[in-house]
């Protein structure tokens, strides 16, 4: 808890959207990812090993963009860094020890950008929503990744759904989760998406009591691949019950 606490403070004294509730969920994240990391290595390790394959298809290498950059433990950070001559991390909240991390390293080709790109506020607003517009105006962009964020917009959409209590379209989940796919594809640089698209509840024998669908109805390609993540293995939510997502890599 001081941990937490310490981190919590050190990330809003040096934000500059001083988000509360964003760096609130980012440190609870980094504490989860820290009790979780023998669970969650095999899915860490190929959402990297993914972005890789996918960067090493690509022709030009100036720009790189990562959209919810979060905890880089699943962003192969060095590579990028080595291989583009700049690495944009955009999230709505950047932890310090991630800064500090960055900059102990001596990445000074990374930068890092707070940013809320999930569109929640042009619905709010009746504005059209184009949550990655902003992206075009990046003229030697050359490849963007989306690495496990994609349900965490969705997620993060619900909450304020539950807290705010302002009208909203009734598809306001499937709409913004809609429109970040469609604004990858719209993109002319290379894409890379990973994210979880359901969940399993499962019990201590591995037998599925339920699931759950994560994005809402909406289509996504073909995977190129696909795998499991335990994101809550026996233990950490319940005593008798596992959360197994289901992750999938276009």
């Amino acid at each position: 808890m001081l941990a937490e606490a310490a981190l919590f403070a050190a990330t809003l004294a040096v934000s500059t959207t001083r988000n509360a509730g964003a760096v609130h969920y980012s440190v609870k994240l980094w504490s989860r990812a820290h009790r979780c990391r023998a669970a969650w290595l095999e899915h860490e390790t190929r959402t990297k090993d993914f972005i890789l394959k996918k960067m090493a298809t690509l022709e030009k290498r100036r720009t790189a963009v990562v959209l919810g950059s979060g905890l880089l433990r699943d962003v192969p950070i060095r590579q990028l860094a080595d291989a583009f001559d700049r690495v944009i991390l955009y999230d709505i909240a950047h932890l310090a020890s991630v800064r500090l991390m960055l900059k102990l390293g001596k990445y000074r080709n990374v930068s890092c950008v707070e940013r809320d790109v999930s569109g929640y506020d042009a619905l709010k607003h009746g504005r059209e929503l184009r949550p990655l517009a902003f992206l075009e105006d990046i003229p030697d962009l050359d490849f963007v990744v989306s690495p496990n964020l994609l349900s965490q917009l969705g997620t993060g959409a619900e909450h304020r759904l539950k807290k705010e209590r302002d009208p909203m379209p009734e598809d306001t989940v499937a709409r913004i989760l809609a429109a970040h796919w469609q604004g990858l594809t719209a993109l002319p640089a290379s894409i890379c998406l990973v994210t979880d698209v359901s969940y399993a509840v499962t019990d201590r024998t591995g037998k599925t009591l339920s699931e759950v669908d994560l994005l809402h109805g909406v289509a996504l390609p073909p995977p190129t691949e696909s795998w499991l993540w335990p994101v809550s293995p026996i233990g950490e939510e319940s005593r008798e019950h596992a959360f197994v997502h289901r992750v999938i890599a276009v």
